[in-house]
């Protein structure tokens, strides 16, 4: 008999064997496998944070651009006020002066009669002068031209005396836009869509800027789906900056935090280009009511200023009507002046509103906005020489 030791040693044996033999088997496996292999990335990774003078060591893998070479927006300089007035006059005498000319061929006639005054009224008329400042006009003309004759010097002379006169230098058309009392000055802008409001409280922004003004721009328009974008693009033109809200929201609360950012920026001048609608008068009316009434929980409305279209006509007077039953206008504007030969309504809308032209748009560039001047619009009516009218 074999003893139970023996048995038990041999055991233990035969397992060592076993053991080791797949050990074997298993690292010889292993050091047979291939690598896997992996595609190399082309993609920059970028670094941790620089050590001391790592960002100097040479060479580097992309040059540091200057700041010269970097891309910042530009701003745009706006024209100066004394550009913008030699334009006008240049504008204004290609579309009144068809006018002007033809009222002194009428009083330069031999014979001046009751027919030639009829066609003096039919020409003012047709420029949208109105009936009663024509009336007037008219017969002033013929009183002054009886007892001071009717020399080609006198008649011009008389008629641009009583031209400006109709047109009445002596209203204040100067712009209210100056801090008072630590608050900025408030400028309501009002009209019926169409008339180029949104444009024309761009074009004003640039004005301001050109005078060294801080300006907020509020997008209160918001019925109308490209109007805040276009202010904001007119805005970053010059450095300006837009408040606007979502499409549809409600106007006056857009127009608060229009004057709120203009007192927390210190702000010269807050334009707020409100909502155009005109469906009807009481809707017009609440609304516009409303707008003034929140921002001057901030600061005070300073000026109001409605845009019409001067190629209108009489639909742009009963616009005029209707802003003036709804809120207290303090001036007009009077866009496309310069695309229209019936500068007459300069005078008709004067009158219908008791407010001042106070700024005309003469064109479609950004600087195309200017100060009325009703000597230089009687002249440019007259053919005045632009240049010596500038002088």
């Amino acid at each position: 008999m074999v003893p139970v030791g023996d048995y038990l040693w041999l055991i233990i044996g035969i397992a060592v064997l076993v053991i080791g033999g797949l050990a074997g088997l298993v690292t010889t496996r292993t050091r047979s496998r291939k690598p896997i292999e992996r595609p190399v990335s082309t993609d920059v990774v970028a670094p941790g944070e620089p050590g001391v003078g790592e960002d100097a060591e040479t060479p580097r893998d992309t040059p540091t651009r200057t700041v010269e070479e970097t891309a910042l927006p530009t701003l745009e300089k706006p024209e100066s006020a004394a550009g913008r007035l030699v334009r006008l006059r240049q504008r204004l005498a290609s579309s009144q002066g068809p006018l002007g000319r033809g009222l002194l061929s009428l009083l330069s006639r031999d014979v001046v009669d009751e027919d030639t005054w009829e066609e003096v009224e039919d020409l003012l008329l047709t420029a949208d002068v109105g009936v009663a400042p024509t009336q007037e006009l008219v017969e002033r003309l013929r009183t002054r031209v009886k007892v001071e004759g009717k020399s080609s010097a006198s008649v011009r002379d008389i008629l641009r005396e009583e031209l400006v006169t109709l047109v009445d230098p002596t209203l204040d058309r100067s712009l209210d836009v100056e801090r008072r009392e630590g608050k900025p000055a408030v400028v309501l802008m009002v009209g019926v869509n169409g008339t180029g409001k949104t444009t024309t409280v761009g074009k004003l922004a640039r004005v301001l800027v050109a005078e060294d003004k801080q300006v907020v721009l509020g997008a209160a328009d918001t019925f109308r789906a490209a109007a805040a974008e276009q202010l904001a693009t007119w805005g970053e033109r010059v450095g300006v900056p837009a408040v606007r809200g979502p499409e549809g929201s409600d106007p006056a609360s857009v127009a608060f935090e229009a004057v709120r950012t203009g007192v927390e920026q210190e702000a010269d001048v807050v334009l707020v280009d409100t909502a155009g609608r005109l469906q009807n008068k009481a809707g017009l009316m609440d609304e516009l009511g409303k707008v003034k009434r929140v921002v001057e929980k901030q600061a005070p409305v300073s000026e109001v200023l409605l845009v019409l279209d001067a190629t209108t006509g009489q639909n742009g007077m009963m616009q005029a009507r209707v802003f003036r039953e709804v809120v207290d206008v303090s001036g007009i504007v009077l866009t496309k002046l310069d695309g229209s030969a019936k500068g007459g309504i300069v005078v008709a809308v004067q009158r219908e509103l008791g407010v001042p032209v106070k700024l005309v748009g003469i064109g479609e560039g950004a600087d195309d906005l200017a100060p009325f001047d009703p000597e230089a619009f009687v002249d440019a009516l007259l053919g005045e020489d632009v240049a010596q009218a500038g002088e």
